[in-house]
């Protein structure tokens, strides 16, 4: 195999992919990212080019794929195996599913993008950073349509309820708009670097991502006025290269559909680090089992009576505790009742091949 390292390098590969091919995968496989997802086929991009193909499957069953994945192609580009990820972020689908949703694999740096208007919510970017927590991305705050806003006070006052969340994170307001506002992210652009966009629709992801990448690639739609909320652009997630320039260093950037919904699951340890304040307070309480309602001796509730921590996010973290043992719980029962029904379906056709034979 014929590999152009400085082309996988710029796609996003790295050592912890290289070391999970063997010498003859080497030699006999080629390795290629998946850049854009459809219903009937991928767009894969290797250092020879870009090819499609079609969804794989594992044992008669759709293998788990997303954009963002490092796969292996044999000499005919066909599909050989998944390689492992390096961060995967995922739901709990939309709705009344059963099943957990792939939302990006290999992301570097998670955007958590909400707008400075009346949308804005502390609760939703607390969310968000379980989901970057849990695949351990690092999150980025981006405050959009801050030309809106009304004064640079009320900026500073959004701003400063953001950082509290977690007071090491960075968080930026910007105009999606504002060319200048590519200095404030080329931080984290870089050779193979990918950047992940997520937030509700209207937020501005995708302005942002046109601004990243000189054009207009993503379409892009106006809020409702009447109550800032924001109308789907984004229908598909892609990949797409960003450009080196005087002020960005190069790198991808995927942007995906605006979340009217986030559910929380497989993701205890994602609301531990968000929520690490609550946490340290918990091993102070007088019981270990503690659940912080009215028991005696409880450090977090002694911590909001004395205004260190406000009564506002010890609720949100009992609701995502309380929300993530719940969808974790029916995801891991649907999945033993599919796996119990996969094996029925094998036996059965294992039957009949049999029965064919006499």
């Amino acid at each position: 195999m014929k590999v152009s390292p400085n082309r996988l390098q710029q796609l996003g590969w790295r050592p912890f992919f290289q070391q999970q091919l063997s010498l003859e995968a080497l030699e006999q496989l080629k390795p290629a990212r998946i850049v854009a997802q459809h219903r009937s086929e991928l767009l894969l991009e290797s250092e020879s080019g870009n090819c499609k193909i079609i969804p794989p499957r594992m044992n008669g069953e759709p293998l788990q794929v997303t954009v963002g994945d490092w796969v292996l192609l044999d000499t005919d580009h066909r599909f050989h195996s998944l390689l492992q990820r390096q961060s995967q972020l995922a739901r709990k689908a939309a709705g009344s599913k059963l099943e957990q949703q792939l939302i990006a694999a290999n992301i570097d740096t998670l955007f958590i993008v909400s707008s400075l208007n009346q949308d804005f919510k502390l609760n939703r970017i607390e969310r968000y950073l379980v989901l970057a927590h849990e695949a351990q991305v690092e999150p980025v705050i981006l405050l959009t349509k801050a030309d809106l806003c009304e004064s640079q006070d009320m900026i500073d006052e959004i701003m400063q309820q953001v950082q509290k969340l977690d007071t090491s994170m960075s968080v930026l307001a910007l105009n999606g708009l504002d060319r200048d506002s590519l200095k404030q992210l080329s931080t984290w652009t870089g050779t193979g670097k990918t950047l992940g966009f997520v937030g509700s629709s209207g937020v501005g992801k995708s302005t942002l991502v046109n601004l990243l990448l000189g054009d207009v690639v993503m379409d892009t739609q106006d809020i409702r006025e009447d109550d800032s909320k924001g109308r789907h652009t984004t229908t598909g997630r892609s990949l797409h290269e960003i450009p080196s320039s005087e002020l960005i260093h190069g790198g991808w950037v995927m942007d995906t559909p605006g979340m009217r919904e986030l559910q929380i699951a497989f993701a205890e340890s994602g609301i531990d680090a968000t929520f690490s304040d609550i946490t340290e307070l918990a091993e102070q309480c007088k019981f270990n089992d503690c659940q912080h309602r009215n028991e005696p001796g409880c450090a977090v509730l002694e911590a909001i009576d004395r205004g260190d921590l406000e009564l506002r996010r010890l609720q949100s973290y009992q609701k995502l505790l309380r929300e993530e043992a719940h969808n974790s719980a029916s995801l891991a029962e649907q999945r033993e009742h599919d796996k119990s029904l996969g094996k029925l379906y094998r036996s059965v056709q294992s039957a009949n091949r049999k029965n064919k034979q006499f």
